[in-house]
């Protein structure tokens, strides 16, 4: 295994994330308060909750949480799940199960970092970009043409992060077929999924289209609940669900007790809380419709499908980096860079950068932003 470059996006966000005064690039959707959350739960988790003793827990996660998880899914039960500590852990670890030196493995670029270095430090890895030209369109030709007979993994992420891309449902069955035909696992971060500006474009799960398949998905992002730190992958293979498993005793080896049962009230009420942040991300989005169309010259800018970020692309002859670093500084309006998300499997947009919109009350952050442009051309 190869040593992990620094990760791009956490670097950055250690210098900016908690001294900007407006952070407009959030990944997830609005959090809410201990308060909020705890007036969601059931009687029988409000008293799981009042005499939680804080002692280890299982390493495949709560028995309830993952009861509760796999309600999510059509084709799954609660031993097809497994927890960890958020996404960035089940990422990790089922790209370190599934592959090794003679492996070989695709991935969607751009994409969040990890989905890429991971898999590079353990085997090839072959990228394969979606088309901006094409609203960032998925050619499952070209998918199929990178894949080997050592191909083990093809990892893919929708509702994409950065773009906000969502691909059509019959393109994401065709790839879990393309996978299963060559016994191939498909690997599907899915934590924006509940998002959908259209409800009737969210895509299925992968893991309820393939025993192969792995789907993964936190409560950080559309439900608005990083500060839990629960992620899960679920999966029809019990062996591999097994090795998920071993491969955690090196790692966290169990989640937080707290973060497990605030984490099941929360999935158990999930369609209220995603009906709240979807509310939160409809009004936004006229907010930065017309944000976007007062300075037309400077962007060009495309509402993401799903998810609660996106990329717009920047025309500015001082270039995207030196834009994003001024208005940082200058303002303090934080927003991401396209280097952040720039890949070394294919060639990607060097003139975007990612907005975040799930946050309630943007107008602020909007305004010190309109301000900056305007001071700028005056």
């Amino acid at each position: 295994m190869t040593r992990l470059p620094d990760f791009r996006l956490e670097t950055y966000f250690s210098r900016w994330e908690f001294t900007a005064r407006h952070h407009l690039t959030a990944s997830d959707a609005q959090t809410m308060t201990m308060s909020e959350l705890l007036a969601l739960a059931d009687p029988e988790d409000r008293h799981a909750w009042d005499t939680l003793a804080l002692g280890y827990t299982e390493t495949f996660g709560d028995p309830a949480l993952r009861r509760a998880i796999a309600g999510l899914y059509e084709r799954a039960d609660a031993d097809d799940v497994i927890c960890f500590g958020g996404a960035q852990e089940g990422l990790n670890l089922a790209m370190q199960v599934l592959l090794g030196p003679e492996d070989h493995a695709v991935v969607l670029t751009p994409n969040y970092q990890s989905a890429e270095t991971v898999p590079m430090s353990l085997c090839e890895v072959t990228g394969v970009a979606l088309d901006p030209a094409r609203d960032w369109a998925l050619d499952l030709d070209e998918l199929t043409a990178a894949l080997r007979p050592n191909t083990r993994v093809v990892s893919v992420n929708f509702p994409n992060n950065p773009t906000g891309a969502v691909i059509d449902a019959a393109d994401f069955v065709r790839l879990a077929e393309i996978c299963d035909e060559r016994g191939i696992h498909l690997f599907s971060d899915e934590v924006y999924r509940g998002l959908e500006r259209d409800p009737a474009r969210a895509l299925p799960q992968a893991a309820d289209l393939s025993e192969r398949a792995l789907s993964l998905n936190v409560t950080s992002k559309s439900l608005g609940l990083p500060g839990l730190r629960i992620g899960w992958i679920v999966c029809r293979d019990r062996e591999l669900r097994g090795r998920l498993e071993r491969a955690k005793h090196y790692t966290t080896i169990c989640n937080a007790a707290p973060s497990e049962i605030l984490a099941r009230i929360a999935i158990k009420a999930r369609e209220p809380i995603l009906a709240r942040n979807r509310a939160v991300l409809a009004a936004n989005l006229p907010l930065f419709d017309e944000f976007f169309a007062r300075f037309d010259g400077l962007f060009e800018w495309r509402a993401p499908d799903g998810g609660c970020v996106a990329y717009p692309r920047y025309l500015g002859a001082d270039g995207v980096e030196a834009f994003c670093t001024g208005l940082v500084e200058e303002a303090g309006v934080l927003l991401l860079p396209a280097s952040i998300f720039a890949s070394e499997l294919t060639p990607t947009p060097a003139d975007r950068f990612r907005i975040g919109l799930g946050r309630r009350d943007p107008a602020p952050a909007l305004d010190a932003f309109a301000a900056w442009l305007k001071g700028r051309r005056d």
